[in-house]
């Protein structure tokens, strides 16, 4: 006898952390989680220490290792993207940094046709809902205080983040005292989702404390097959697990895999563009185009500096001082492992033409590939930069039947005139900023790019090279209404169009990617999504002001937090 849950979720990442807390915390709804990967374990050094961040990217056990298709404008390049293995999803491997994005972006959402509940006003209460911020004022009304997900702020005491802060107001651009509050223009330390020198994962915030629920089940390495209609009605699913087949009933169904796999799931499953699906030998239940469409990430560089003071990060990436560092994190969760690094950063506009910021910057006091792969300098530092959105625009297909083969993605990077117009200003705006007098006793020449790379086309062709993903994947089954033929998601409730029992939550029901990292958008976007699938009253929308380039007094100047 088959079983059944009220609930079954596909995914216990970011999205399926939080599906499967909500939807489990009235005590009454059995909620069943799918997770093809395995465990989040405590004893996990490679997940649980923040700064050992580069290390689960490209191992079996963490990653699926998913990668591009030879992309047409980098030379053929295929790009690898990382997604997480284990409980919590990408946020047990991300860079755990917390950026909501621009008020804009949200904006920019509500705008389109059957979008008006995901502007601005409308997310920011879900956004606080989920943030517990340590380091905001408790009467700051644009930050939460009480929520599962713990936010440190910086510190950037480091020497290299000061000087790096003030070369950019020198540079002519601002600071802000929180780029996730009212201005997210200009430069300030970052918020990390470290709690305790321990990473905080959406498992450890929302799923760990959900399992000791008895109507809650979790069953990981269960490798979801397909999804079993009748009809058009979504119910249940076939998954895999030990090596057995097994069969699953639901009441509802919610695809929480990602901007990867819940569109290849979806196509595996007879939804998606129906020419397509029978060219690969799988029925069509339903023809939805948009499935797999409108794919849209961020692409990011690494400008490196050698620096000639002793006041870098970079000694601590010797394989002789790696035991005591572990040590001290083990017994003190205290010293360089303790931290992400990726603590201060920018947003700014590129050019007179964008309302709102346009590229984003990491500051690393460090010179070192995600990978690992470390620079050749005693001391050095990086700046992590790239456009935030572009009008780039890819597409994922199943290339079989087999659903343990990966999908092909590309995402034709440098596409368009804009992306590439404005990879071309961000190096170049980036190196007038490391060339202003504040970080000239920092700066020892520049190692990546270098200084032979100085011509647009020398710029383009050295992105199209040595550029890597940020890692953002999203946009693959768009909210928006049925009347819209891209569209796959309904946004007042997250049902699949044309299908009953069946929502999507996750990065890949996103319309337009945000500007900066994803995971706060996906929590949000969770977070409001449980709301409208219980059929609870949406929490009440705040009419914040928020800054806008143009408009604020203050933009007669820099301004300096």
């Amino acid at each position: 006898m088959a079983e059944r849950y009220d609930y079954v979720v596909v995914g216990a990442g970011s999205a399926g952390s939080i599906m499967a807390n909500r939807l489990s915390e009235d005590g009454k709804k059995s909620v069943l989680v799918l997770e093809a990967g395995r465990s989040d374990y405590a004893w996990d050094l490679l997940i649980q220490m923040p700064a050992a961040l580069p290390f689960p990217a490209g191992k079996s056990l963490y990653d699926w290792k998913y990668e591009s298709d030879p992309e047409p404008y980098m030379g053929g390049r295929r790009i690898s993207h990382a997604r997480g293995k284990v409980l919590g999803g990408s946020s047990s491997i991300n860079g755990m940094i917390y950026q909501r994005g621009n008020p804009m972006d949200y904006e920019r959402w509500g705008s389109d046709e059957g979008m008006d509940d995901w502007d601005y006003a409308h997310c920011l209460p879900y956004f606080k809902r989920l943030e517990n911020t340590v380091a905001a004022d408790k009467d700051d009304p644009y930050r939460g205080h009480d929520g599962p997900f713990t936010l440190t702020r910086g510190p950037a005491k480091n020497p290299l983040f000061k000087a790096f802060f003030d070369s950019a107001v020198e540079a002519g651009y601002n600071r802000t005292p929180d780029v996730n509050g009212y201005r997210q223009e200009g430069f300030g330390p970052f918020d990390k989702h470290v709690s305790n020198g321990r990473r905080m994962s959406a498992s450890r915030a929302y799923l760990r404390p959900a399992m000791k629920r008895k109507n809650l089940t979790v069953k990981t390495r269960a490798f979801v097959q397909h999804i079993d209609f009748s009809g058009r009605r979504a119910q249940g699913l076939t998954y895999k697990r030990n090596g057995k087949t097994h069969y699953v009933e639901a009441g509802e169904v919610i695809l929480s895999g990602g901007a990867i796999n819940t569109p290849q799931l979806l196509q595996l499953s007879g939804v998606g563009d129906a020419e397509h699906l029978r060219s690969v030998g799988v029925d069509p239940v339903v023809h939805l185009p948009g499935v797999g469409e409108n794919l849209q990430d961020h692409l990011e560089a690494y400008i490196q500096y050698e620096c000639p003071e002793p006041v870098s990060e970079q000694p601590n990436l010797n394989k002789a001082k790696m035991p005591w560092i572990g040590l001290q994190w083990i017994f003190g969760r205290k010293g360089p492992a303790a931290t992400n690094h990726f603590e201060g950063g920018g947003f700014i506009r590129s050019n007179e033409e964008v309302d709102y910021p346009n590229l984003m910057y990491h500051f690393l006091p460090l010179a070192v590939r995600y990978d690992g792969q470390k620079a050749d300098a005693d001391h050095g530092f990086q700046v992590h930069v790239g456009p935030m959105y572009s009008d780039a625009r890819g597409s994922l297909k199943i290339r079989s039947k087999d659903p343990k083969q990966h999908p092909s993605m590309v995402y034709n990077y440098l596409s368009t005139e804009q992306d590439r117009r404005e990879w071309i200003e961000a190096v170049r705006i980036t190196r007038k900023i490391m060339s202003q007098p504040a970080m000239s006793k920092y700066n020892g020449g520049e190692i990546s790019p270098g200084p032979d790379v100085q011509t647009d086309d020398e710029i383009l062709d050295w992105v199209a090279k040595d550029a890597e993903t940020a890692l953002h994947p999203s946009c693959t089954a768009k909210m928006g209404p049925e009347s819209d033929p891209m569209a796959v998601v309904d946004p007042k409730t997250m049902k699949v169009h044309g299908l009953d029992n069946l929502r999507v939550v996750d990065a890949s029901a996103m319309p337009y990617v945000t500007n900066g990292n994803i995971h706060a958008p996906v929590l949000m976007l969770a977070e409001k999504a449980a709301d409208l699938i219980r059929g609870k009253k949406p929490l009440e929308a705040e009419d914040l002001p928020f800054y806008r380039h143009g408009v604020d007094p203050k933009d007669a100047g820099a301004v300096e937090a």
